[in-house]
Formats: C-alpha cells, structure tokens, sequence
C-alpha cells in the first residue's frame, strides 16, 4: 500500500548488518563497527553515524545523533524489535527497554517499535539502507580508518552529497524537501541533551546508605527508609535514588571506590549532633544552664589532651541538668571551678551531696546586707581576711595555750 507520510511525524531507524572497518595502528587488526541509519519518511532525509555495536548505550548515542543532525523531534521514532530497544516484542502492546523510554520522555517524543518479522512497516528505512551502501560504502571500499571519529567525519562528508542527490519525479533534493516541508513540523530540540540513564536495585543498610555497585561506593537516603528496597538511576555525573515512585535522594557522582557519601540533611537527629561534634558545639550546649557551666566545659575541653575525651566528659556534666535541674548545675560547676581539674565526677558528686545547696546559701549570706550603719570609722566584713582571721585565731589560742603551760610548771617547781 502506498502511504502519506506526513511532515513531522516518524524518524524511521535501523543498523545496516553490513559492517564497516577500524584499523588498529600498531598491530593492523580490523574490528568490525555497526553503521546506524536515520530517515524522515516525508522527505526522505538521511542520517547515517558508525558505532561500535548495536548496545543500548550505542543505540542511545545515536539516536540523538540523528535528532541533533536534523534539528527537531518527531512525534515518533519507528524502530524494529532489536534488543537494546525493545524488552519484550509484541505485536500489540511491546515493551520498551526503559532507556529508551527515558529518551522518549526527555525529548516529549514516542517510541513506536514495527511488528515482529513485519520490515516493511518502515520500508523507508529499509530502502535507505540500500542507498546508504551503494553511495557511502561504495566510495569508502578502499579507504583505512583508524578511529571512530575519522570514519564519522568522512560519513559526514558523503552524507552531504547524498542528501543534496535530486529525486527524478520530485525536482528536488532530500534537503529541499527537508527544508521547504519538514523541517517546521519538527518539534524544537530540548536545552539540554539527553544523557544516558542506567538501573540497579538496592536495599537501604542500617547506616541510612545504599550500595551502589556500579563504582562500589555507598550513597546516604533519608533515614526513615532504612530497610526499604529502592531503585537507583545513575548517569555519567548524578546518581538518583528512587523509593517508588519518589525521588528520596540525588548525589553528584564519584568515581572513588569504598566511598560514602553523605549529604547531611538524610542524617538522624542524633547522627547530626555527632557529625557537629566541636568545642563550639558543647559551649552552645551548655550556654542555657549558665555561665559557670560555660566556663566548667571550657576548662574540661582545655585540660583534655584528645578532644573526645573532653567531648564525652562535656555530655556528662551537661546532661546532668535534667536530674538536677539548671540552677543546681550552674551552682555545682561554680562550686566545681574553684577546686581544680574540673571533671564529671566532681560535679556529680557535689550534686549529690547537695554541697551546690552550701554554696547557693554562702553567696545569699555574703549578698545580704548588713544590719551595722555605714560610717566612715566603721569598717565592713569586705576588709577581712577570711584565712587572715582564722589564722589569727589560730595563733592566739596556741600563744595562750603556751602561756598557761609555763604558769603550771612554775607552780609545780615551787
């Protein structure tokens, strides 16, 4: 049957099956490359690239190749039912290799594979197959290629005068045509190129990561979905992770193996107060239960010769607020200031002898104020020593002591 094909509609692909060659430079061994081949069935303009096989990633490169080449998007692609396309074939309903689909998605485009062992629902594409080998193969019977880069150059170059051939009924070139009917049907390219999305599979471990296996290294997930099985796509420079249909994760990719990374915010509670571990953090911590606290851990971070040592001894003091409460804490690490190597154990211990309680009602002791007037010959308890008072005391009552013993010796002499 002859069929309309409308301007803008199909992007018919298919692989040649006849190869092309590679020469390697230093040993002369020929390596076999696939040829792909692109046509829109309107105007019959041609897209021709090598590659190095039919894989998907191949296919991929390829088609957008084609896509970049004409300057537009389709509304479908028209492939056959080759693997790297199609994951399960179907005359009705076939499943497209999710690629593939990516693809489809990204330029807003449809895949349309043919039916099975059915080559002429893109007959176009067949014929141009043909073509392709008689006017590109032929002239590059005799030519040596060392690179993939070098052949598609020349391709290039033939590709021009293929598609400049003029039609005899039509008086017009494949480009004409391109140009005057199909090229304002196209759908606009997108910004930016599609890249090539790859799959796995992983469950989520205990420390909120997941494996990748690809490069061996593990990438962190929002901590609520620990044991969870999720899905990760991956590109050349991102790695996604998937639970369901939600995006719960998106890392820039490393190459380093046995690696974690980890973005911060998927962390728990209390994995990020660990991850904040400092001397800045703990004196943060203890600001709300007063100053003497503050200054308590400062000494205990000072005198500590490995920072987690000050560090668990800090959480220590710190967290006895919530038996004593802030004000008896404050009070004990004030008390605990003036004693000398401030630790846990001494806080606690004053704490637990209610010797903060002492010292609370010293300070009420010394700020009450004084029943004595004030007078300029009248001098208060602050002009006192008090060890200089005690002292005092202390020579006094051993200065009478040696005065009576003298006085009893003296009688018993006589």
């Amino acid at each position: 049957m002859n069929l309309d094909h409308r301007a803008g509609d199909q992007l018919m692909i298919d692989f040649t099956g006849k190869h092309l060659y590679i020469t390697d430079k230093q040993t002369g061994e020929k390596s076999a490359v696939e040829v792909f081949v692109a046509i829109l069935p309107c105007s019959q303009y041609t897209y021709v690239q090598a590659c190095k096989s039919q894989k998907r990633e191949d296919l991929i490169r390829c088609i957008t190749g084609a896509l970049d080449y004409i300057g537009g998007v389709p509304k479908a692609i028209v492939s056959d039912n080759l693997k790297s396309a199609v994951s399960r074939s179907s005359k009705y309903e076939p499943q497209i290799n999710k690629s593939l689909k990516d693809l489809a998605l990204h330029y807003r485009c449809t895949i349309n594979p043919t039916r099975p062992y059915r080559p002429q629902d893109k007959a176009l594409v067949e014929n141009a197959v043909k073509l392709v080998c008689q006017r590109i193969y032929y002239p590059m019977r005799e030519m040596v290629f060392f690179s993939l880069q070098e052949q598609n150059s020349h391709i290039r170059q033939l590709l021009l005068g293929f598609n400049d051939y003029l039609f005899k009924l039509k008086e017009a070139s494949r480009k004409e045509l391109f140009q005057s009917i199909e090229r304002k049907e196209l759908k606009p390219l997108c910004d930016s190129p599609y890249e090539l999305k790859n799959y796995c599979r992983a469950k989520v471990q205990k420390m909120g990561s997941v494996f990748f296996s690809a490069d061996k290294s593990y990438y962190s997930v929002p901590y609520r979905y620990i044991g969870k099985h999720t899905q990760i796509h991956y590109t050349a420079d991102l790695v996604e992770v998937y639970y369901g249909a939600d995006r719960i994760a998106l890392h820039k990719r490393s190459r380093s193996k046995g690696v974690y990374i980890t973005n911060k915010e998927h962390l728990s509670s209390t994995h990020q107060a660990y991850k904040d571990w400092s001397s800045a953090y703990f004196k943060k911590l203890a600001l709300p239960h007063g100053e003497s606290v503050v200054m308590f851990v400062e000494q205990i971070l000072c005198q500590s010769a490995y920072p987690e040592v000050g560090y668990k001894r800090s959480i220590g003091v710190i967290q006895l607020h919530r038996q004593y409460g802030s004000e008896r804490l404050n009070n004990a690490c004030a008390r605990g200031l003036f004693g000398g190597a401030p630790s846990y154990n001494r806080v606690k211990n004053i704490l637990e002898n209610n010797l903060d309680r002492e010292y609370q009602d010293l300070e009420n002791l010394n700020n009450t104020q004084s029943h004595i007037p004030k007078h300029n010959n009248i001098r208060g308890a602050e002009s006192y020593d008090i060890a200089d008072a005690i002292l005092d005391r202390i020579v006094n009552s051993s200065h009478s002591i040696n005065l009576k013993g003298e006085s009893m010796r003296k009688n018993f002499l006589q």
